[in-house]
């Protein structure tokens, strides 16, 4: 939001006014129990989407659980603030939920920090819904970031979703990743489509470069295969290199750190991504900007993300899947493919994290402007989320604005809560402001008394 400051000086034969604008700069907190040292794209979203914030002079810290030896404040890249709080995981690097608990801790954190809107992400993280939840206690502005896509039948989804229409019925607004994703979250959590806006992940370009000199050789006659990542299935895929006697042509190499990343997708001509469900697939994304073809799965946001000349799409079969990819191996044998370094410039101008900072700032200009709801509405917006767990959200509500009260009461008011230091490009920020407000004054004065004279 643009604030329009005007300062007016009067005489008798003249009046000089002075009008400049001024961007209204946010303090963030982005809430989520996956963050680095863990690795993933919810991790690496938070990451890049803070350091562009930053950039462009917000206020952006980091909250998160405690990994291992890492626990309380830290300081990463350009002044990124990352608190590490003292909760144990509890589940699938999820801490356990209590709801009431986390409250104190994160209190003192958005008002130390001069929070003004909390942005919580992955509708895994109890974190993060918990901090949403205190934070709409406080008055503050919240935002979600849903980064999945979930079923409606299986009784973990169920559970899933249920959580999600609770957090959600009284967040400000929610981002999705892509179309699919966001139907599916507004069928999901039961919300208003007009409060979802869709804002797709991105890829740093200067990362991800294509380097045709990396590729392999094919030592046989057919295709070379390397498969990167750890999980469940290793054991499988060993099992089946080891009795079609493969070990020549196919390669497994396990965890791969994220910087390591590009120097492993540079190796290869195509990508395979074989997922059953998908709300955005950044490894698309970065593969095709190391200049890759892409054969996946024709499943959830995957069809929204790269042109059709990067990309080759197959139902989530066996056979038809097989088909797709003789296709794509024929026509890069063929050279029937978009170069490397072309497809490379094409993606870089397409997802960029600098155009996903600007466009998350229009939905926090938007947050902003909005009339906040009273304790009122926030009950009828929880009571309207079910016979019975509607009443019980309304009585989680109700327990969570005493525990405040208790709080600000009786344990530690606001005022007795000292203010953080800023070192942070906002400060930067207002010290400009505030030398260019002296200079304009300064130079104001001059005149006037020349003129006098």
């Amino acid at each position: 939001m643009c604030i329009r400051v005007q300062r007016e000086i009067q005489r008798e034969d003249e009046c000089i006014v002075i009008c400049y604008k001024r961007s209204m700069k946010h303090s963030i907190c982005m809430v989520s129990d996956f963050f680095y040292p863990n690795m993933g794209g919810v991790e690496s979203h938070i990451y890049q989407l803070s350091q562009c914030l930053l950039e462009r002079g917000h206020k952006v810290v980091v909250v998160t659980h405690a990994y291992g030896e890492k626990k309380g404040v830290r300081y990463l890249s350009n002044g990124l603030k990352a608190y590490y709080l003292p909760f144990i995981p509890f589940y699938n690097q999820c801490i356990l939920p209590t709801i009431f608990t986390t409250f104190p801790l994160l209190r003192n954190i958005f008002i130390r920090e001069q929070i003004t809107i909390v942005h919580g992400h992955s509708a895994f993280s109890t974190l993060a819904h918990e901090a949403m939840f205190h934070a709409r206690t406080m008055g503050l502005r919240t935002v979600f970031t849903d980064h999945s896509l979930f079923g409606f039948a299986d009784a973990s989804s169920i559970l899933t979703n249920k959580v999600l229409q609770f957090s959600l019925a009284d967040t400000n607004h929610v981002i999705c990743v892509s179309h699919t994703s966001k139907e599916n979250t507004v069928l999901r959590a039961r919300i208003k489509p007009q409060m979802v806006s869709v804002i797709p992940n991105a890829v740093d370009g200067t990362m991800f470069t294509p380097d045709p000199t990396k590729r392999q050789k094919n030592k046989n006659p057919d295709v070379q295969f390397i498969i990167g990542g750890e999980g469940p299935k290793r054991i499988v895929l060993e099992e089946m290199r080891e009795s079609h006697d493969l070990h020549d042509r196919v390669q497994l190499l396990g965890a791969v750190n994220h910087k390591d990343v590009r120097d492993v997708l540079v190796q290869g001509d195509i990508l395979i991504n074989t997922s059953l469900t998908e709300a955005f697939c950044i490894a698309i994304v970065e593969a095709a900007c190391c200049g890759l073809s892409v054969v996946s799965t024709r499943v959830g946001g995957a069809p929204e993300v790269l042109p059709p000349d990067l990309i080759y799409f197959a139902e989530p079969s066996v056979k038809d899947f097989v088909q797709t990819l003789h296709k794509a191996i024929e026509d890069r044998r063929k050279g029937k493919f978009v170069p490397p370094f072309e497809a490379h410039e094409s993606i870089k101008k397409i997802y960029t994290w600098r155009n996903v900072a600007k466009r998350t700032e229009v939905v926090y200009k938007h947050v902003m402007e909005e009339v906040p709801n009273d304790s009122g509405d926030r009950l009828i917006s929880f009571y309207k989320c079910g016979p019975l767990s509607g009443k019980l959200f309304v009585i989680a509500a109700v327990l969570n604005m005493f525990l405040l009260w208790i709080l600000e009461t009786l344990w530690q008011p606001a005022k007795d809560i000292e203010y953080a230091v800023e070192l942070t490009p906002l400060q930067n920020f207002r010290q400009r402001s505030q030398s260019m407000e002296s200079i304009d004054s300064s130079a104001i004065k001059s005149k006037l008394s020349a003129k006098r004279t």
